[in-house]
């Protein structure tokens, strides 16, 4: 079986990221409204990218070539496709780091009502069980007080540990598509 690598074409020693279009309109999403340069970029293009970007390991160069028909060679719009799409890239990092500050706030208040919730059933379990020690019952009330009190930080355990680390992973991407070369080559 080939390694993905052997998919890609490289130039200079670096992986060719290759987008053929037929019009530079399909490289960008149609409901925008703003310039060309500033753009959002279409779906489908920018999964593409963060796609091939995903499946190398990190230390991969990558360059973006925008083919396009020979006849928009002197078009403006053209020109800015680097910019474009660097723009793109950029703002989505922007969107993962306000993403990121918006997820480590909210993983800071669950953390108090966690740990704050899980003091008041441990000492209620304490009192239960030391009230009534001889009392089954309550026993299965102490325990199920333990129980509930850990089961609140698992909130805020699953924050730290398992949702931060993918909005800090993508935003990495993201940076480092908006930092590579971008190529537009006419076809003839």
């Amino acid at each position: 079986m080939k390694n993905i690598e052997s998919l890609y074409r490289r130039e200079d020693d670096k992986v060719l990221i290759e987008i053929k279009l037929s019009s530079i309109i399909q490289l960008y999403n149609s409901f925008d409204p703003a310039p060309f340069y500033e753009k959002e970029l279409d779906r489908e293009a920018e999964q593409y990218i963060v796609d091939i970007v995903r499946d190398f390991p990190k230390k991969t160069e990558f360059r973006i070539v925008v083919y396009l028909p020979g006849g928009n060679s002197c078009c403006e719009e053209a020109q800015k496709i680097p910019e474009s799409i660097r723009n793109h890239f950029m703002y989505l990092v922007l969107m993962q780091e306000r993403k990121f500050r918006e997820m480590w706030v909210y993983g800071k208040f669950t953390i108090l009502v966690g740990l704050s919730f899980l003091a008041v059933a441990m000492i209620a379990s304490q009192v239960v069980a030391d009230s009534f020690s001889d009392s089954r019952p309550a026993q299965l009330i102490a325990t199920a007080l333990e129980i509930a009190g850990w089961v609140a930080m698992w909130e805020p355990v699953t924050v730290h540990l398992y949702q931060l680390w993918p909005i800090v992973k993508l935003r990495k991407i993201y940076e480092k598509i908006s930092r590579m070369d971008i190529d537009v080559r006419f076809s003839s």
